[in-house]
């Protein structure tokens, strides 16, 4: 079982017509896509989110209990939930604007991360927004370190929310929690925009991360094992957008090493051909999510042409 801690944030995609702005809005946020994710591929996914009793927070409920996901470790919160503004490019590329103050997912004390939420848990993965927005942040990431189980983070960069010095101080605290740190191309370029990949991810693994995966849109993702690297290619795909596909491509991830039996850990057994067959699997979850309208994972019997773990 993998736990997942962090925020569900309403996606509302704006749609401007003349005299008004009309507004649909779907469940999303990093971490709870990833555990919607994880959940339809079949890997059994608890999430730990605040949710809140406003009308979103009925709406993220629901889609996470239509997906299978555990939510008997969430919080009933009693502030609103987040909302996100979101419009998409030519490209079917995502950017947001946050109404985030106040809101339910930063409010973690530590009273409410005690351990036995993690109670059969292989893996906690946590990261976006919930490890670098207090007040609920150091008390994200002293229960992270508390974690006997394999730590996933994902910073999933936000610089509307939080700025680069938010990152770039946290960074070494959070790969010294990671197990694995994944992160994006874009996410690189803003936190380190002077330095490749490949030393970025020596800096890291320096500082105590394992695994690092930067997945890297149309041209794949870049694996680096203990700093031997590896790239593997992205799925050739028709892109409606791409809201959800890196939580997609986490989930994928994660799913293919646990069911391998390689989480649960410091990843002991992790080979580099296992962690770059991991990111592949990845990688085609992430193609599925994007041929379709926002943060809608697949389910495992889309994925039926792929190998057996």
């Amino acid at each position: 079982m993998i736990a997942v801690l962090g925020e569900c944030v309403a996606d509302a995609f704006a749609d401007r017509r003349p005299g008004e702005l009309a507004m649909r809005v779907l469940p999303g946020g990093g971490p709870s896509n990833t555990a919607v994710a994880l959940a339809r591929l079949g890997t059994a996914a608890r999430f730990l989110g605040r949710l809140s009793d406003d009308v979103f927070g009925e709406l993220f409920r629901e889609r996470m209990a239509a997906s299978g996901v555990d939510l008997s470790a969430c919080v009933r919160a009693r502030e609103p939930s987040t909302l996100a503004v979101a419009t998409l490019d030519a490209e079917g590329q995502a950017r947001y604007s946050f109404h985030a103050e106040g809101t339910a997912d930063w409010g973690w004390s530590a009273a409410e991360l005690s351990d036995d939420r993690l109670s059969g848990a292989s893996c906690l993965h946590t990261g976006s927004l919930a490890l670098v927005r207090e007040p609920g942040a150091s008390a994200v990431a002293e229960f992270a370190g508390r974690a006997a189980a394999t730590v996933s983070i994902d910073p999933n960069v936000r610089p509307s929310l939080a700025s680069r010095e938010d990152y770039l101080s946290r960074m070494p605290q959070w790969c010294a929690l990671a197990d694995i740190l994944k992160l994006s191309a874009d996410d690189l370029a803003y936190l380190m925009p002077d330095v490749s990949m490949v030393r970025a991810c020596e800096l890291w693994h320096a500082a105590g991360a394992r695994l690092i995966v930067v997945t890297m849109g149309a041209a794949g993702a870049l694996v680096s094992l203990d700093g031997a690297v590896v790239t593997v290619p992205a799925e050739p795909v028709e892109v409606v957008d791409t809201v959800g596909a890196g939580d997609s491509f986490t989930a994928g991830l994660l799913h293919r090493l646990e069911s391998r039996g390689l989480l649960g850990g410091r990843l002991d057994g992790l080979d580099l051909a296992s962690a770059a067959e991991a990111a592949a699997f990845g990688a085609t979850v992430a193609a599925l999510t994007c041929a379709v309208a926002g943060a809608d994972p697949p389910w495992a019997e889309q994925l039926t042409s792929q190998p057996t773990p």
